[in-house]
């Protein structure tokens, strides 16, 4: 079988995809100056391409599967297969004016909108009935108010930046995160087919193994009903400790429900209580 082809951005997202396949059993590493990643499979190859032009060549068939925000997705209509939302670099895409702008005059008037997502802002800009002229932009597109446009589409996580730069938001186009797709001409194959939802699969169990513990402990006998309604991802993990003096308990929990439950546990008669980290969590 041909090595399976997966584009990957650099930068932040690249970061993240990296510990993402290291968690899942494939370390890769970048060195400096390079676009090709050594990958922890021999059947694997990657690329490092810009976000923006991953879905294009996804849909091309040049390559197999990839990495992206779906804002560029949308941005750039790409015909691909979305297989998992991963939940990195959650970004809005809005729309955002000098902060002593009237909305309402913006209306009445043709305006100059400074973007990199051309099409994004003409359906937004369309369905909202502005009449204007776009821009392009190609990166630090709040510099452009108020001396060169009236408005920005733009990307923002927190917001921060734009109010630096003396803007504000007045509408929210689309939220975006980092999503793992693939091409449909490799989903075609079935054993790139088949590589391409294995991976999807571990990607999913590194991603619910982050969000959840193990807890394991000992309840003694007279305490065990009092605990028999432990939370868990089915039903906790019972096994009987040595001379029937009790029992010894597993339940996988979310991280976020620990500071509430280890101290009911206690108070319910709960003993040498545990926690530990869970890698992967396959459902």
């Amino acid at each position: 079988m041909e090595k399976l082809s997966i584009l990957i951005p650099k930068g932040r997202i690249f970061d993240n995809v990296s510990r993402l396949f290291s968690e899942a059993g494939f370390p890769i590493s970048l060195a400096d100056r390079t676009y090709r990643p050594v990958m922890g499979a021999a059947w694997m190859e990657a690329k490092i391409m810009k976000p923006q032009n991953v879905g294009e060549l996804l849909e091309l068939g040049s390559h197999d599967a990839g990495f992206t925000g779906i804002d560029w997705i949308k941005e750039s209509g790409a015909d691909v297969e979305e297989l998992l939302d991963l939940g990195f670099d959650k970004v809005r895409i809005v729309a955002a004016v000098p902060n002593d702008y009237d909305e309402a005059k913006l209306k009445s008037k043709k305006i100059v909108v400074a973007t990199e997502y051309v099409n994004l802002a003409e359906q937004w800009l369309k369905a909202q009935g502005y009449q204007y002229k776009i821009l392009r932009t190609f990166g630090a597109t709040e510099v452009f108010p108020p001396d060169d446009a009236d408005m920005i589409i733009d990307n923002t996580s927190s917001g921060q930046t734009l109010k630096d730069n003396g803007l504000k938001i007045i509408g929210t186009i689309l939220e975006s995160s980092t999503r793992f797709v693939a091409s449909k001409i490799a989903l075609s194959n079935a054993e790139k087919k088949s590589r391409i939802e294995e991976l999807a699969m571990l990607f999913h169990a590194v991603l619910h193994g982050r969000e959840r513990v193990m807890l394991e402990m000992n309840i003694p006998k007279e305490q065990f009903e009092s605990l028999a309604n432990l939370p868990a991802m089915r039903s906790p993990t019972v096994a009987t400790l040595y001379g029937d003096a009790g029992y010894a308990v597993k339940i996988a929990v979310k991280k976020n429900e620990v500071p509430d439950i280890i101290p009911k546990l206690k108070k319910l008669g709960a003993l040498d209580i545990v926690e530990y980290d869970l890698r992967k969590v396959v459902q």
